[in-house]
Formats: C-alpha cells, sequence, structure tokens
C-alpha cells in the first residue's frame, strides 16, 4: 500500500500544468460544494428560528393579554384551575410545544407536565422577564434545542403579576434539510457551476494574481516587510493560541530587557506578566489600557487574531511611558502641595481674622486661647500625617482635603487608624491620589446638595502585609438602586453639567489595574460608604 500511494503521488507530481488544474478545478468545486451547504444550512436555521420566534412572542402576547388570565394569575393555584385548560386550547392552536404561567412568585399555573403545576421554577433564564422585559431565548435539553418566548403579564394599573412562557423545540438538521431539498439541490448546484467557472479562472489569471511576481520575488518582498517591522518604533508581541510567541520585535526586546530570540518559547515564560494570554481567553480586543510589565509602564492595545471566525492567537502593540508616568507623578505631587497650600491660606487667613477682632474687642485671654487651640489641634493633624502617611502626596492631599471640607461646612475626620507606608504591586502615587481625589470629591458634592444641619466624612485608610482598605463614608443623601448600578459607567451623572460621570470611570480602571475590588453601601436618605480593597502581594 504504501509503495502503491508514493507511486500515484509520483503519477501527480509528473502531470502536466493543465492535470494539476483540473486536480485544483475538482478541489475547488468540492469546497464551493461545501461552503454553499454551509450558507444554506445557515440560511435556513436562521429562517426557521425567526419564524418559530415571531409564533411563540405571538402566542405568549396573547395568553399575557387575556383578561381572565390576568385576573386569575392573582389568585391560589386551587383557585385558578381553569388557566390549565385555557392556555392548552391556546397551544394547540398555535402549535407551539408548551406554555407555562407563572406568577410573581415564580409558582406554575400550567405545565406540560400536570404534577408540576403549583410548583416553583428554577429557571435563571426567566428572571429578565420578571422585570417587565419581553425577550427570545435560546436553551438545550436532554431533547434537542428549544426556543422559548418570555412576556410579562400586565394588570390593568400596569403593574406586573406574571410571566407567560411559551416554548418550541427546533428542528433538527436533518428536517430542515428534507423540507427545503428542493432550495438546497438548486444552491448546490449554483455553488458548483460557479465553483468550475472558478477554478478556470484560476486556471488562467493565477499569474495575474499574484501581480506577475515570481516566488523568489515574493520571498524579497516578505524579508523587505520584516525588515521594516523590525524598524517600528511600537513594541510589538504576537502569541499563538498555544501561547507560543510568534513574533517579538527589537523594540520590545529593548524595553522588556530580552536578550536572544525568545520565538517560539512559551509567553508566560518569557514575560509572566504580559496579559497577553488573557485576550485568547476574552476573544475581545482591549485598546489604550495603561499595564506595568516587568516594571516598565506601558500604553497597551491587545488584538485577538482571528481566521475564518477562530481565534488563532493575539498580538500586542505598546508604547513605554515608564518616564512620562514619572513625570505624572510628580506633577501629581506638586498640584496635590499647591491645592494644601491654597486652601490652608484660606484657612489661616480666617483665623487670623479672627483673632485680630478678639483683639479689638479687647479680649486678650479668648484671643489667646484660641491661638494655642488652633495651633495645637493643626499640629497633632500634621504630626499624624506625616508619622503614618510615608508619602508626601498622599498625605498632602488629605490635609488639602480636610481644609476643604471646613471652607465648605463639611467636618471631615481621619480615622486614628489610617496609615499607608507602601503602594499595592500594580499601582503608584498618581494612582491613589486620583483615586481618593475624586472619592472624596465625590462625597463633597453629595453632601453640598444635602440639606443636613450636620455633615460628616469620614476617610480610613488601613494597610496590612495582604490587603490595603480605602473607605470613604459620608452621611449625605445616598443613592438609589438605579444610580449603584450604573456609577461606574464613563459619562454617567446625577448632574446635568458637561464634563461629569469621569471620576468614577476613572476610579474603575485603577481597581481593575491593581485587580482591587469595590464595595458601596448606600441606600436613598442614609449617606453612602464607598470600600476600595487591594491586594499588597504579587501573587493574589
Amino acid at each position: 500500500m504504501h509503495s502503491f500511494n508514493i507511486r500515484h503521488l509520483r503519477h501527480i507530481r509528473n502531470l502536466p500544468v493543465y492535470g494539476k488544474i483540473a486536480l485544483l478545478a475538482f478541489g475547488l468545486a468540492s469546497f464551493s460544494l461545501l461552503i454553499g451547504g454551509t450558507i444554506v444550512l445557515g440560511i435556513m436555521t436562521r429562517m426557521t428560528e425567526e419564524e418559530l420566534g415571531r409564533r411563540l412572542m405571538t402566542t405568549a402576547r396573547t395568553v399575557a393579554e387575556q383578561p381572565h388570565i390576568r385576573q386569575k394569575v392573582q389568585l391560589p393555584v386551587k383557585q385558578a384551575q381553569d388557566i390549565a385548560y385555557e392556555t392548552e386550547n391556546i397551544r394547540m392552536i398555535n402549535e407551539v410545544s408548551y406554555i407555562v404561567v407563572l406568577n410573581m412568585e415564580r409558582i406554575r399555573y400550567s405545565h406540560p407536565i400536570a404534577d408540576r403545576i403549583g410548583q416553583p421554577i428554577e429557571d435563571k433564564d426567566a428572571e429578565p422577564a420578571f422585570a417587565e422585559h419581553s425577550y427570545l431565548s435560546k436553551v438545550k435539553g436532554e431533547v434537542g434545542a428549544a426556543l422559548r418566548a418570555y412576556v410579562p403579564i400586565m394588570n390593568a394599573q400596569h403593574h406586573q403579576v406574571g410571566v407567560v412562557m411559551a416554548g418550541m423545540l427546533l428542528p433538527s438538521i436533518g428536517e430542515m434539510i428534507w423540507n427545503q431539498r428542493g432550495p438546497i439541490a438548486a444552491t448546490l448546484l449554483l455553488a458548483l457551476v460557479f465553483g468550475l467557472l472558478g477554478a478556470w479562472q484560476l486556471s488562467r489569471h493565477i499569474k495575474r494574481q499574484m501581480y506577475n511576481l515570481e516566488p523568489q520575488e515574493i520571498a524579497r518582498i516578505l524579508l523587505e516587510r520584516t525588515a521594516a517591522f523590525q524598524a517600528m518604533h511600537e513594541g510589538v508581541i504576537a502569541v499563538d493560541n498555544k501561547e507560543r510567541i510568534t513574533i517579538f520585535n527589537e523594540r520590545a526586546k529593548q524595553i522588556f530587557d530580552i536578550e536572544g530570540n525568545p520565538v517560539g518559547r512559551p509567553i508566560r515564560d518569557v514575560i509572566p506578566d504580559t496579559r497577553l494570554p488573557e485576550i485568547l481567553m476574552l476573544q475581545q480586543p482591549i485598546y489604550n489600557r495603561e499595564l506595568i510589565v516587568r516594571n516598565a509602564v506601558i500604553w497597551s492595545n491587545r488584538i485577538p487574531i482571528t481566521v475564518q471566525g477562530q481565534t488563532v492567537g493575539a498580538i500586542a502593540i505598546f508604547q513605554d511611558r515608564t518616564e512620562l508616568t514619572h513625570l505624572a507623578e510628580e506633577l501629581t505631587g506638586v498640584k496635590a502641595f499647591v491645592d494644601a497650600l491654597r486652601v490652608q491660606n484660606h484657612e489661616y487667613m480666617n483665623k487670623l481674622h479672627t483673632i485680630a477682632g478678639l483683639i479689638q474687642l479687647e479680649h486678650y485671654e479668648q484671643a489667646l486661647d484660641y491661638l494655642f487651640e488652633v495651633s495645637e489641634r493643626q499640629e497633632e493633624l500634621l504630626s499624624f500625617v506625616k508619622e503614618r502617611f510615608s508619602d508626601e502626596g498622599i498625605g498632602g492631599l488629605l490635609l488639602s482635603k480636610i481644609s476643604r471640607g471646613q471652607e465648605l461646612g463639611i467636618h471631615v475626620e481621619l480615622d486614628n487608624r489610617s496609615g499607608l507606608t507602601h503602594f499595592p504591586p500594580k499601582l503608584d502615587r498618581h494612582d491613589l491620589v486620583l483615586l481618593l481625589g475624586n472619592l472624596i470629591e465625590n462625597a463633597f458634592d453629595a453632601l453640598e446638595a444635602s440639606t443636613r444641619e450636620r455633615k460628616d466624612i469620614v476617610i480610613s485608610v488601613e494597610q496590612d502585609d495582604f490587603v490595603l482598605s480605602i473607605m470613604i463614608e459620608d452621611n449625605a443623601d445616598g443613592m438609589d438602586e438605579f444610580t449603584q448600578q450604573h456609577m461606574l459607567e464613563k459619562g454617567f451623572s446625577t448632574k446635568a453639567a458637561d464634563g461629569r460621570g469621569i471620576g468614577l470611570y476613572l476610579i474603575r480602571n485603577i481597581i481593575e489595574k491593581g485587580c482591587g475590588e469595590l464595595v458601596c453601601h448606600s441606600s436613598t436618605g442614609n449617606g453612602t460608604t464607598m470600600t476600595v480593597t487591594f491586594p499588597m502581594q504579587e501573587e493574589a
């Protein structure tokens, strides 16, 4: 058998050009048939699901709009047994597989299996329907795929009192092929004809399609393109779907101080924290994201590489922004100190005016007592911040916010257990200043809009060997559930001014960068507590 195959391979190799083109034409025609069949099956499946979806939604809406069912679904199951009879009639008329009626406690009032009537349903897919949503859902069961339609039942006062679920099994591929055998045959015939025509055109124009280039000329162009790619100023790294490096240009080697040729090695062995393999799992691009990789601050675009709809690898294009980040950290620290000096200037001017007024009134002892009290309180606060916070930027920010609170008539308290000696592994001064500043400013905004007589903010920054915890608590009017669900979205704000809705979005980016977690406890009228935690160990 082995010699037979070799002999036939030799015959194929010795075929004239036209013989090889004939084989290629046969292969292309077969491939065209396959493509045509796939297209037809895709169209049939989509059309079938659309038709069934419309029928199911119509059936579910018909049941949900029945006045009798609207009234009975609010009664106990024993007093609404005729719901099952009525839905069964509608099911047979509309030719669907089953109709299930549920009340707001998820109790079944109708079901194709009578024993399940009166029993609660455990279907997470139905949860949006209990929030007044109508939608279609495709599920897979033991007997095959099924399509379900969910429609809420609304009473006369437009309050939801239940849910209707109508379902139908989807036909198998064999059934669809048999039912549509005529169109399938016509499509396959057309695919075969056009495949043969395409192969014939390929045999005539293959040279022209290659831009009249010979193989050695194509190889030379490839070498030129590769040289240009290596000369790029941006770093470029690509991996295949097994996380092996396929591209690693010279700029990437310079940024990460890599020697030799890492192509072919697992990316985790060369750069463990590149975060490029996660694109293979997400199968979605991530643009314009700042990362810290091997102590280098890079601005990264990470994109999956797809071939015929399947992810076969991922590529990262990045720039080194380490020096730029250092400059930003210095500017951030200077800005925090300038803000602190500005606020302290206002504060001391007010205190000097108070002392001058007491002296003019000849209340010398009261002026002296006030001077000692202010000096002692300020000295205690400065000593506490200098002792417990090793970073001057964070300390200056806290002092400025405390003073700003006094200007606004807000009492800002720094918890006596607070302290910060070093930053989490993936964060720096710039990140924490931005996070703390935005959280405190949001609390200021909430309290300025509040009508409370006493306005308080509590700041807590606690740290141990395992976690850094930052808590900002205020006694403002709190947030409703809708605001809490959307507060981290870019551009979302409860204020109408342009340019709002950025602070919490930036906080979300910092939390993702530091692998942290945000917990918000808030309710209308009871204030808000925002707690952010970061791991202090790299492996966490």
